[in-house]
């Protein structure tokens, strides 16, 4: 963990530490927002289910410009998806549609939950929206505010496996071929631990853990 902590540290010194705490300071603007513009985060998130994150963001810039996401139908919506090109467009319409039953609540249900117990709200988004698992959940909370749950993907469990921190099981492939890992949810959690450890040891939340390992993977900063 060592060697992970002290590379976490000079990215900390460089250019990078002030995009990733502008796109904290988003995340922060997003918190304050109506609960129409919480669940556009959540179109987001599903959007990158087993899908290049990039891409699913300009895919999602774009129907937010077309009013699409609360307002399409599953159809209409399906179309732009393929227009975009969203490998799986049929089934993220399908879901994003059935899922604009909490547009105007989610917010609501969020911070009434996590007022009960921290995590709350994630398994509640698990249970009650298709196409999110834990790492979507987590990544939607981050995404609205909240700092203190780990989004684990390949990209975050690559850098853990290169640094000695977990060892991985290849599951299928994901978008463009690539190998995806599917982690249960006690797997999951145990990952989760361990990244809460190293966020501990470097000065950091987990939402901002998860940006500096991003980086170190990808070369980029995105939402």
């Amino acid at each position: 963990m060592r060697e992970l902590v002290t590379k976490i540290n000079e990215l900390k010194r460089s250019d990078v530490a002030k995009t990733i705490e502008q796109r904290l300071e988003e995340f922060k603007k997003v918190y304050e927002a109506d609960s129409s513009r919480w669940f556009e985060e959540l179109c987001f998130c599903i959007l990158t289910a087993n899908f290049n994150a990039s891409r699913a963001l300009r895919i999602w810039e774009s129907l937010r410009h077309e009013n699409a996401l609360l307002n399409a139908d599953e159809d209409k919506l399906a179309a732009l998806l393929k227009r975009g090109g969203h490998r799986f467009y049929r089934k993220r319409a399908e879901f994003i549609a059935e899922a604009r039953r909490f547009a105007d609540s989610i917010k609501e249900i969020i911070l009434r939950l996590e007022a009960e117990w921290s995590g709350a709200s994630r398994e509640w988004l698990v249970k009650n929206v298709r196409g999110v698992g834990y790492k979507e959940a987590s990544h939607f909370l981050r995404n609205v505010g909240f700092t203190d749950f780990a989004i684990i993907d390949r990209h975050i469990l690559s850098v853990l496996q290169e640094y000695g921190l977990v060892q991985l099981k290849s599951g299928g492939r994901g978008d463009g071929g690539k190998k995806s890992v599917t982690l249960t949810r006690r797997r999951y959690l145990e990952v989760e631990g361990v990244l809460r450890d190293v966020a501990k040891a470097a000065g950091l939340t987990l939402a901002a853990l998860d940006l500096y390992l991003w980086y170190m993977r990808t070369g980029k900063v995105v939402k």
